[in-house]
C-alpha cells in the first residue's frame, strides 16, 4: 500500500534466460518543500514528507543560522506542507547568493546564506566508548521502515549514552542528519552529549554539519573523504567510519 512518502508502481524485470514477468514495487515518492527565514526565501528541500520540523530547524542549525532552539520563534506549514515560514527571534542577515546544488543528491538547493559566513568552533573532548559504536552499529544493521520497503533512503540514528533517541530516514544522507540533529534541538537534548551513526559516506560538508550542531562523535557505515578526516581532525570531531557489528575504524 502506498504512504505519503512512496508510490507504488508497476516494473518490468527481465532475466539472463530471456524470461520476463511484470512485478509491483514500492519506490519512494519526493516531496519538495521551500523554506523562508524572516519571509526570505532560503532553501528548497527534497526530501521525504515525514519530520519536516525536525528537518527544517536541524537544517538552520547545521547552516549556522541559529546557534540554539531558542533562536526559533515559529516554524509555520503550509496545509500541503510544500513551504515552510521560520520566524526567528533574533534577525539575521543574509546575503542573496547564486542558487547551488548541495553535494546531496537529492537536489536540494540554498539561496540564501548567513552573511557572516560559515564560522565552525572546535569541539571539545569527548571520550570514545567502543561498545556504545558496536551496539549502534548491530541496531544500525535491522531494516529502517522505508529503506526496508523501497531500498531507497539513507537513515541515521541519535544516539545518547547508548540509548537511542531517534532514527529518521530520507531521500538524501544530510537530510536524515538534519531531522536527527532538529529532534535534539526541538527536545531540548543536549548534543555535545549525544552521537550520530549514518549510512552514507562523509565527505567535508557532513563533517561540517556534525561540527556545527556540536556533536563530538559520527559514525558512519560507510567511508571518509581524505578532506573530511582533515577537517574533524582540526576541530576535534571523533570520525568512526566503516562502522559494522565486529569492526570498526577511527580516524
Amino acid at each position: 500500500m502506498a504512504s505519503e512518502n512512496t508510490a507504488e508502481l508497476v516494473s518490468k524485470v527481465l532475466y539472463p534466460d530471456g524470461r520476463e514477468e511484470q512485478k509491483k514495487t514500492s519506490v519512494i515518492s519526493e516531496h519538495v518543500l521551500n523554506v523562508s527565514v524572516n519571509e526570505q526565501p532560503v532553501y528548497r528541500l527534497v526530501c521525504t514528507k515525514d519530520h519536516l520540523k525536525e528537518l527544517v530547524a536541524g537544517r538552520l542549525l547545521t547552516d549556522g543560522l541559529i546557534s540554539k532552539g531558542e533562536d526559533i520563534d515559529k516554524i509555520l506549514f503550509c496545509p500541503e506542507y510544500l513551504t515552510a515560514r521560520v520566524f526567528l527571534n533574533n534577525a539575521v542577515t543574509l546575503d542573496h547568493v547564486i542558487s547551488e546544488d548541495k553535494s546531496c543528491c537529492t537536489g536540494n538547493k540554498v539561496f540564501a546564506a548567513n552573511l557572516k559566513g560559515y564560522v565552525l568552533k572546535k569541539l571539545p573532548k569527548a571520550e570514545l566508548i567502543p561498545e556504545q559504536i558496536f551496539a549502534l552499529a548491530g541496531e544500525f544493521s535491522k531494516e529502517t521502515a522505508l529503506h526496508g520497503k523501497t531500498g531507497g533512503t539513507h537513515s541515521c540514528i541519535l544516539a545518547s549514552g547508548g540509548e537511542t533517541l531517534f532514527v529518521s530516514e530520507d531521500i538524501g544522507r544530510h537530510n536524515a542528519v538534519d531531522k536527527a540533529v532538529g529532534f535534539a534541538l526541538l527536545n531540548g537534548i543536549d548534543l555535545f552529549r549525544c552521537m550520530l551513526f549514518t549510512s552514507g559516506r562523509v565527505p567535508v560538508d557532513m563533517v561540517q554539519k556534525v561540527i556545527s550542531a556540536g556533536i563530538p562523535v559520527l559514525v558512519s557505515k560507510s567511508v571518509p573523504t581524505a578532506e573530511s578526516v582533515e577537517l574533524a581532525r582540526e576541530y576535534g570531531l571523533n570520525l568512526v567510519c566503516r562502522a559494522w557489528p565486529d569492526k570498526c575504524e577511527v580516524y
